[in-house]
């Protein structure tokens, strides 16, 4: 006899009551009392979610459906409305603790607009797959909530096959930026972050990084300062991740590896904000709270549920180094696990070239020589190497002037010479934009000289009024 546990019936009842309510708002006009009656009903049942967990994720995956890592299965009451999330694009759906009625509200009626053939009667093995830009336009109709979030579910067997474009790894990056905050906020305000949500973002992430690495990894060069902390937290899972990969992690260990990355500063959320977000030079005494996140950060990670033991490992470990120098003070290591050596070559790199208010950013070289330092006794210089060798001296995505006076973005790494990768020319020398922009390897020889043969240097493109990734 099969046993239905509280959480299978919880989950259940959240899609029976959406379903309702999603039938109730095609059936009757806005406002009317059946309508308010099946709101209500959804939002009770969200709500004794959130009693016990901050957020619900539910996830579609081809004829299954996954609600907080559980599939459920024969949907007879709430497969329509699965269907008609499937016809928009959509493939996962967060709803976090805070959620109003409204937001509620403006959700379903969203949900049921009519918005092209109706896709109720159409069986789910039937419905074709809607990707790209067409997915990303027709989500666009739905309100932006800020308890309630979209986005596209990540599944190996499903991905076999075919690589996403840079437009959708731009959105799986900036959907991740913001799951961040709710992480980090989910971590402030109630003492553990939220492992449900963090696992379905690493999911998405550890998907393209395993995909399209290279893309992936040039994302994290976007200049989003504004919210350094979120950015700075999805940087260091895609390096770290971008980094085992390359080391032959994959699957779920991949994803062990993303998320122990995602929450290594976790045990900021305790440090004072004045701290935090102070602009000048730390004094001794703040510096010494500061360095309490990874004490701090390893205790939050120890007492949440789902998350890998891994996690607390990388938050206590990310600031000590191989000869025994760093902090927290006074604890020693014979050997520091591969997670924290990757994460903490990662979080060197992110933190020295993001420009913030008290500091500018610094060249990928100046960077490396930090890591290369102290006679190569702090980081594994093994593992430096292969992260020169996954992100170049000049990485993926940046925008370089040519010996030609021509100016390329990076397109790839090459491996034995990181100071020569493949650069699309987009910008001639007499600065202006090309037509149709051109791919040069600047490692091949050539006798021609009026070819681009080595770069220059990096500069900002800004002054072009291009953006980058959008040329990638």
């Amino acid at each position: 006899m099969t046993t239905t546990t509280p959480a299978l019936q919880r989950a259940d009842e959240v899609l029976r009551r959406l379903a309702a309510a999603v039938r109730a708002a095609q059936l009757y006009s806005q406002n009317h009392p059946i309508i308010e009656r099946n709101l209500g009903a959804w939002s009770a049942a969200i709500q004794a979610v959130h009693t016990v967990q901050p957020s619900i994720v539910i996830g579609l995956v081809g004829d299954e459906v996954i609600v907080d890592d559980m599939p459920l299965r024969n949907p007879e009451a709430w497969g329509p409305v699965i269907r008609r999330l499937q016809q928009n694009g959509v493939e996962r759906v967060t709803i976090s603790r805070g959620v109003t009625f409204e937001q509620l509200e403006s959700f379903v009626h969203a949900l049921a607009g009519d918005r092209g053939p109706d896709p109720l009667n159409v069986p789910i093995g039937e419905q074709q797959p809607i990707r790209g830009h067409a997915a990303s336009s027709l989500l666009a109709p739905f309100p932006t909530l800020p308890h309630i979030r979209l986005g596209r579910v990540s599944s190996e067997r499903r991905s076999q096959g075919r690589q996403p474009d840079m437009a959708t790894i731009t959105r799986i990056y900036r959907d991740a930026a913001s799951v961040a905050g709710s992480i980090w906020d989910s971590a402030r305000t109630e003492g553990a972050p939220d492992a449900t949500m963090a696992r379905t973002m690493i999911d998405g992430l550890a998907q393209v990084v395993a995909e399209h690495r290279t893309a992936t990894v040039a994302l994290t060069a976007l200049k989003n300062y504004d919210n350094y902390t979120l950015t700075h937290m999805v940087n260091v899972s895609i390096l770290t991740m971008g980094q085992a990969r390359a080391l032959g992690i994959e699957g779920d260990r991949l994803r062990e590896f993303g998320l122990a990355a995602l929450m290594h500063d976790i045990g900021k959320v305790r440090t004072p904000l004045e701290i935090l977000n102070k602009t000048e030079a730390l004094t001794d005494r703040e510096f010494e709270l500061m360095k309490r996140h990874t004490i701090d950060g390893a205790e939050i990670l120890r007492r949440t549920p789902d998350v890998p033991t891994l996690a607390p490992i990388v938050a206590f470990e990310h600031h000590l180094r191989r000869d025994g120098s760093g902090y927290p003070h006074g604890v020693s290591r014979p050997t520091l696990n591969i997670g924290t050596m990757l994460c903490s070559i990662a979080d060197v790199y992110d933190a020295m070239r993001s420009q913030r208010q008290y500091q500018g950013s610094f060249p990928t070289d100046r960077i490396l020589a930090v890591l290369r330092g102290k006679d190569g006794q702090q980081f594994d210089q093994h593992l430096v190497r292969r992260f020169v060798q996954l992100i170049g001296i000049y990485p993926a995505g940046n925008v370089v002037r040519l010996n030609t006076g021509e100016i390329g973005v990076v397109l790839h790494v090459h491996a034995p010479d990181p100071y020569r990768p493949r650069v699309r020319i987009v910008v001639d020398p007499d600065g202006y934009r090309l037509d149709e922009p051109y791919d040069v390897n600047l490692w091949e020889q050539t006798e021609d000289p009026n070819r681009a043969n080595s770069v220059v240097a990096p500069i900002d493109s800004t002054d072009y009024h291009f953006d980058p990734l959008a040329v990638m």
